[in-house]
C-alpha cells in the first residue's frame, strides 16, 4: 500500500510541476505578447506617452515577478507592490487630467494616499526583511558525507 501511494504522490507532484512550468511559460509569453504589441502601437504612433512608460513598466514589473517565480518558486510581495504602486500612478497620470469635479478630486487624493500607504508597506517589508532576514534567504542545505569527498 505504501508503493502505491508513493507511485500516486509522484505522478502527482509531477503533474502539478507540469502544469506549474506550463503556467508560468503562458503567463510569461502573454506577457511579452503584450509588451511588444503595445510597443509596436507607440512606434506606429511616433512617440511614447507618460501613461505608455507606465504600463511598459508594470509589464518589466510582472515579467520580473515571473521570472524570480520561476527560479525560486517564491512570489515576493514585493513585487505585487511594486506593480500595484505603478498601477495606481499610471491611474493618476490619467485621471489628473480629468479632475473637474470633486469627485475626480477625491478619486486623485485616494490614489494619491493608496500610493502613500503601498510605499510604506514596502517600507515595513524592507525593514524587516533587514532585521529578521526573508525566508527566500534561507537556503535548504543537504547533508553531505562528512567530508569524504572534500579537497585538501
Amino acid at each position: 500500500m505504501k508503493q502505491v501511494n508513493k507511485a500516486i504522490h509522484k505522478i502527482g507532484n509531477s503533474l502539478v510541476e507540469t502544469f506549474h512550468y506550463l503556467a508560468l511559460f503562458g503567463i510569461g509569453s502573454t506577457i511579452v505578447w503584450s509588451a511588444f504589441y503595445d510597443f509596436l502601437e507607440m512606434v506606429k504612433i511616433g512617440h511614447a506617452t507618460l501613461e505608455d512608460i507606465l504600463l511598459l513598466f508594470i509589464y518589466l514589473e510582472l515579467g520580473a515577478m515571473v521570472g524570480i517565480y520561476f527560479r525560486t518558486h517564491r512570489l515576493p510581495v514585493q513585487f505585487l507592490i511594486y506593480i500595484a504602486i505603478t498601477a495606481l500612478s499610471r491611474h493618476l497620470v490619467i485621471d489628473v487630467r480629468k479632475v473637474s469635479d470633486e469627485f475626480h478630486l477625491y478619486l486623485l487624493l485616494s490614489n494619491a494616499f493608496a500610493i502613500f500607504i503601498l510605499s510604506g508597506a514596502i517600507w515595513v517589508l524592507s525593514y524587516t526583511a533587514r532585521l529578521f532576514g526573508c525566508p527566500e534567504d534561507k537556503v535548504d542545505i543537504e547533508p553531505t558525507d562528512s567530508g569524504a569527498n572534500k579537497e585538501p
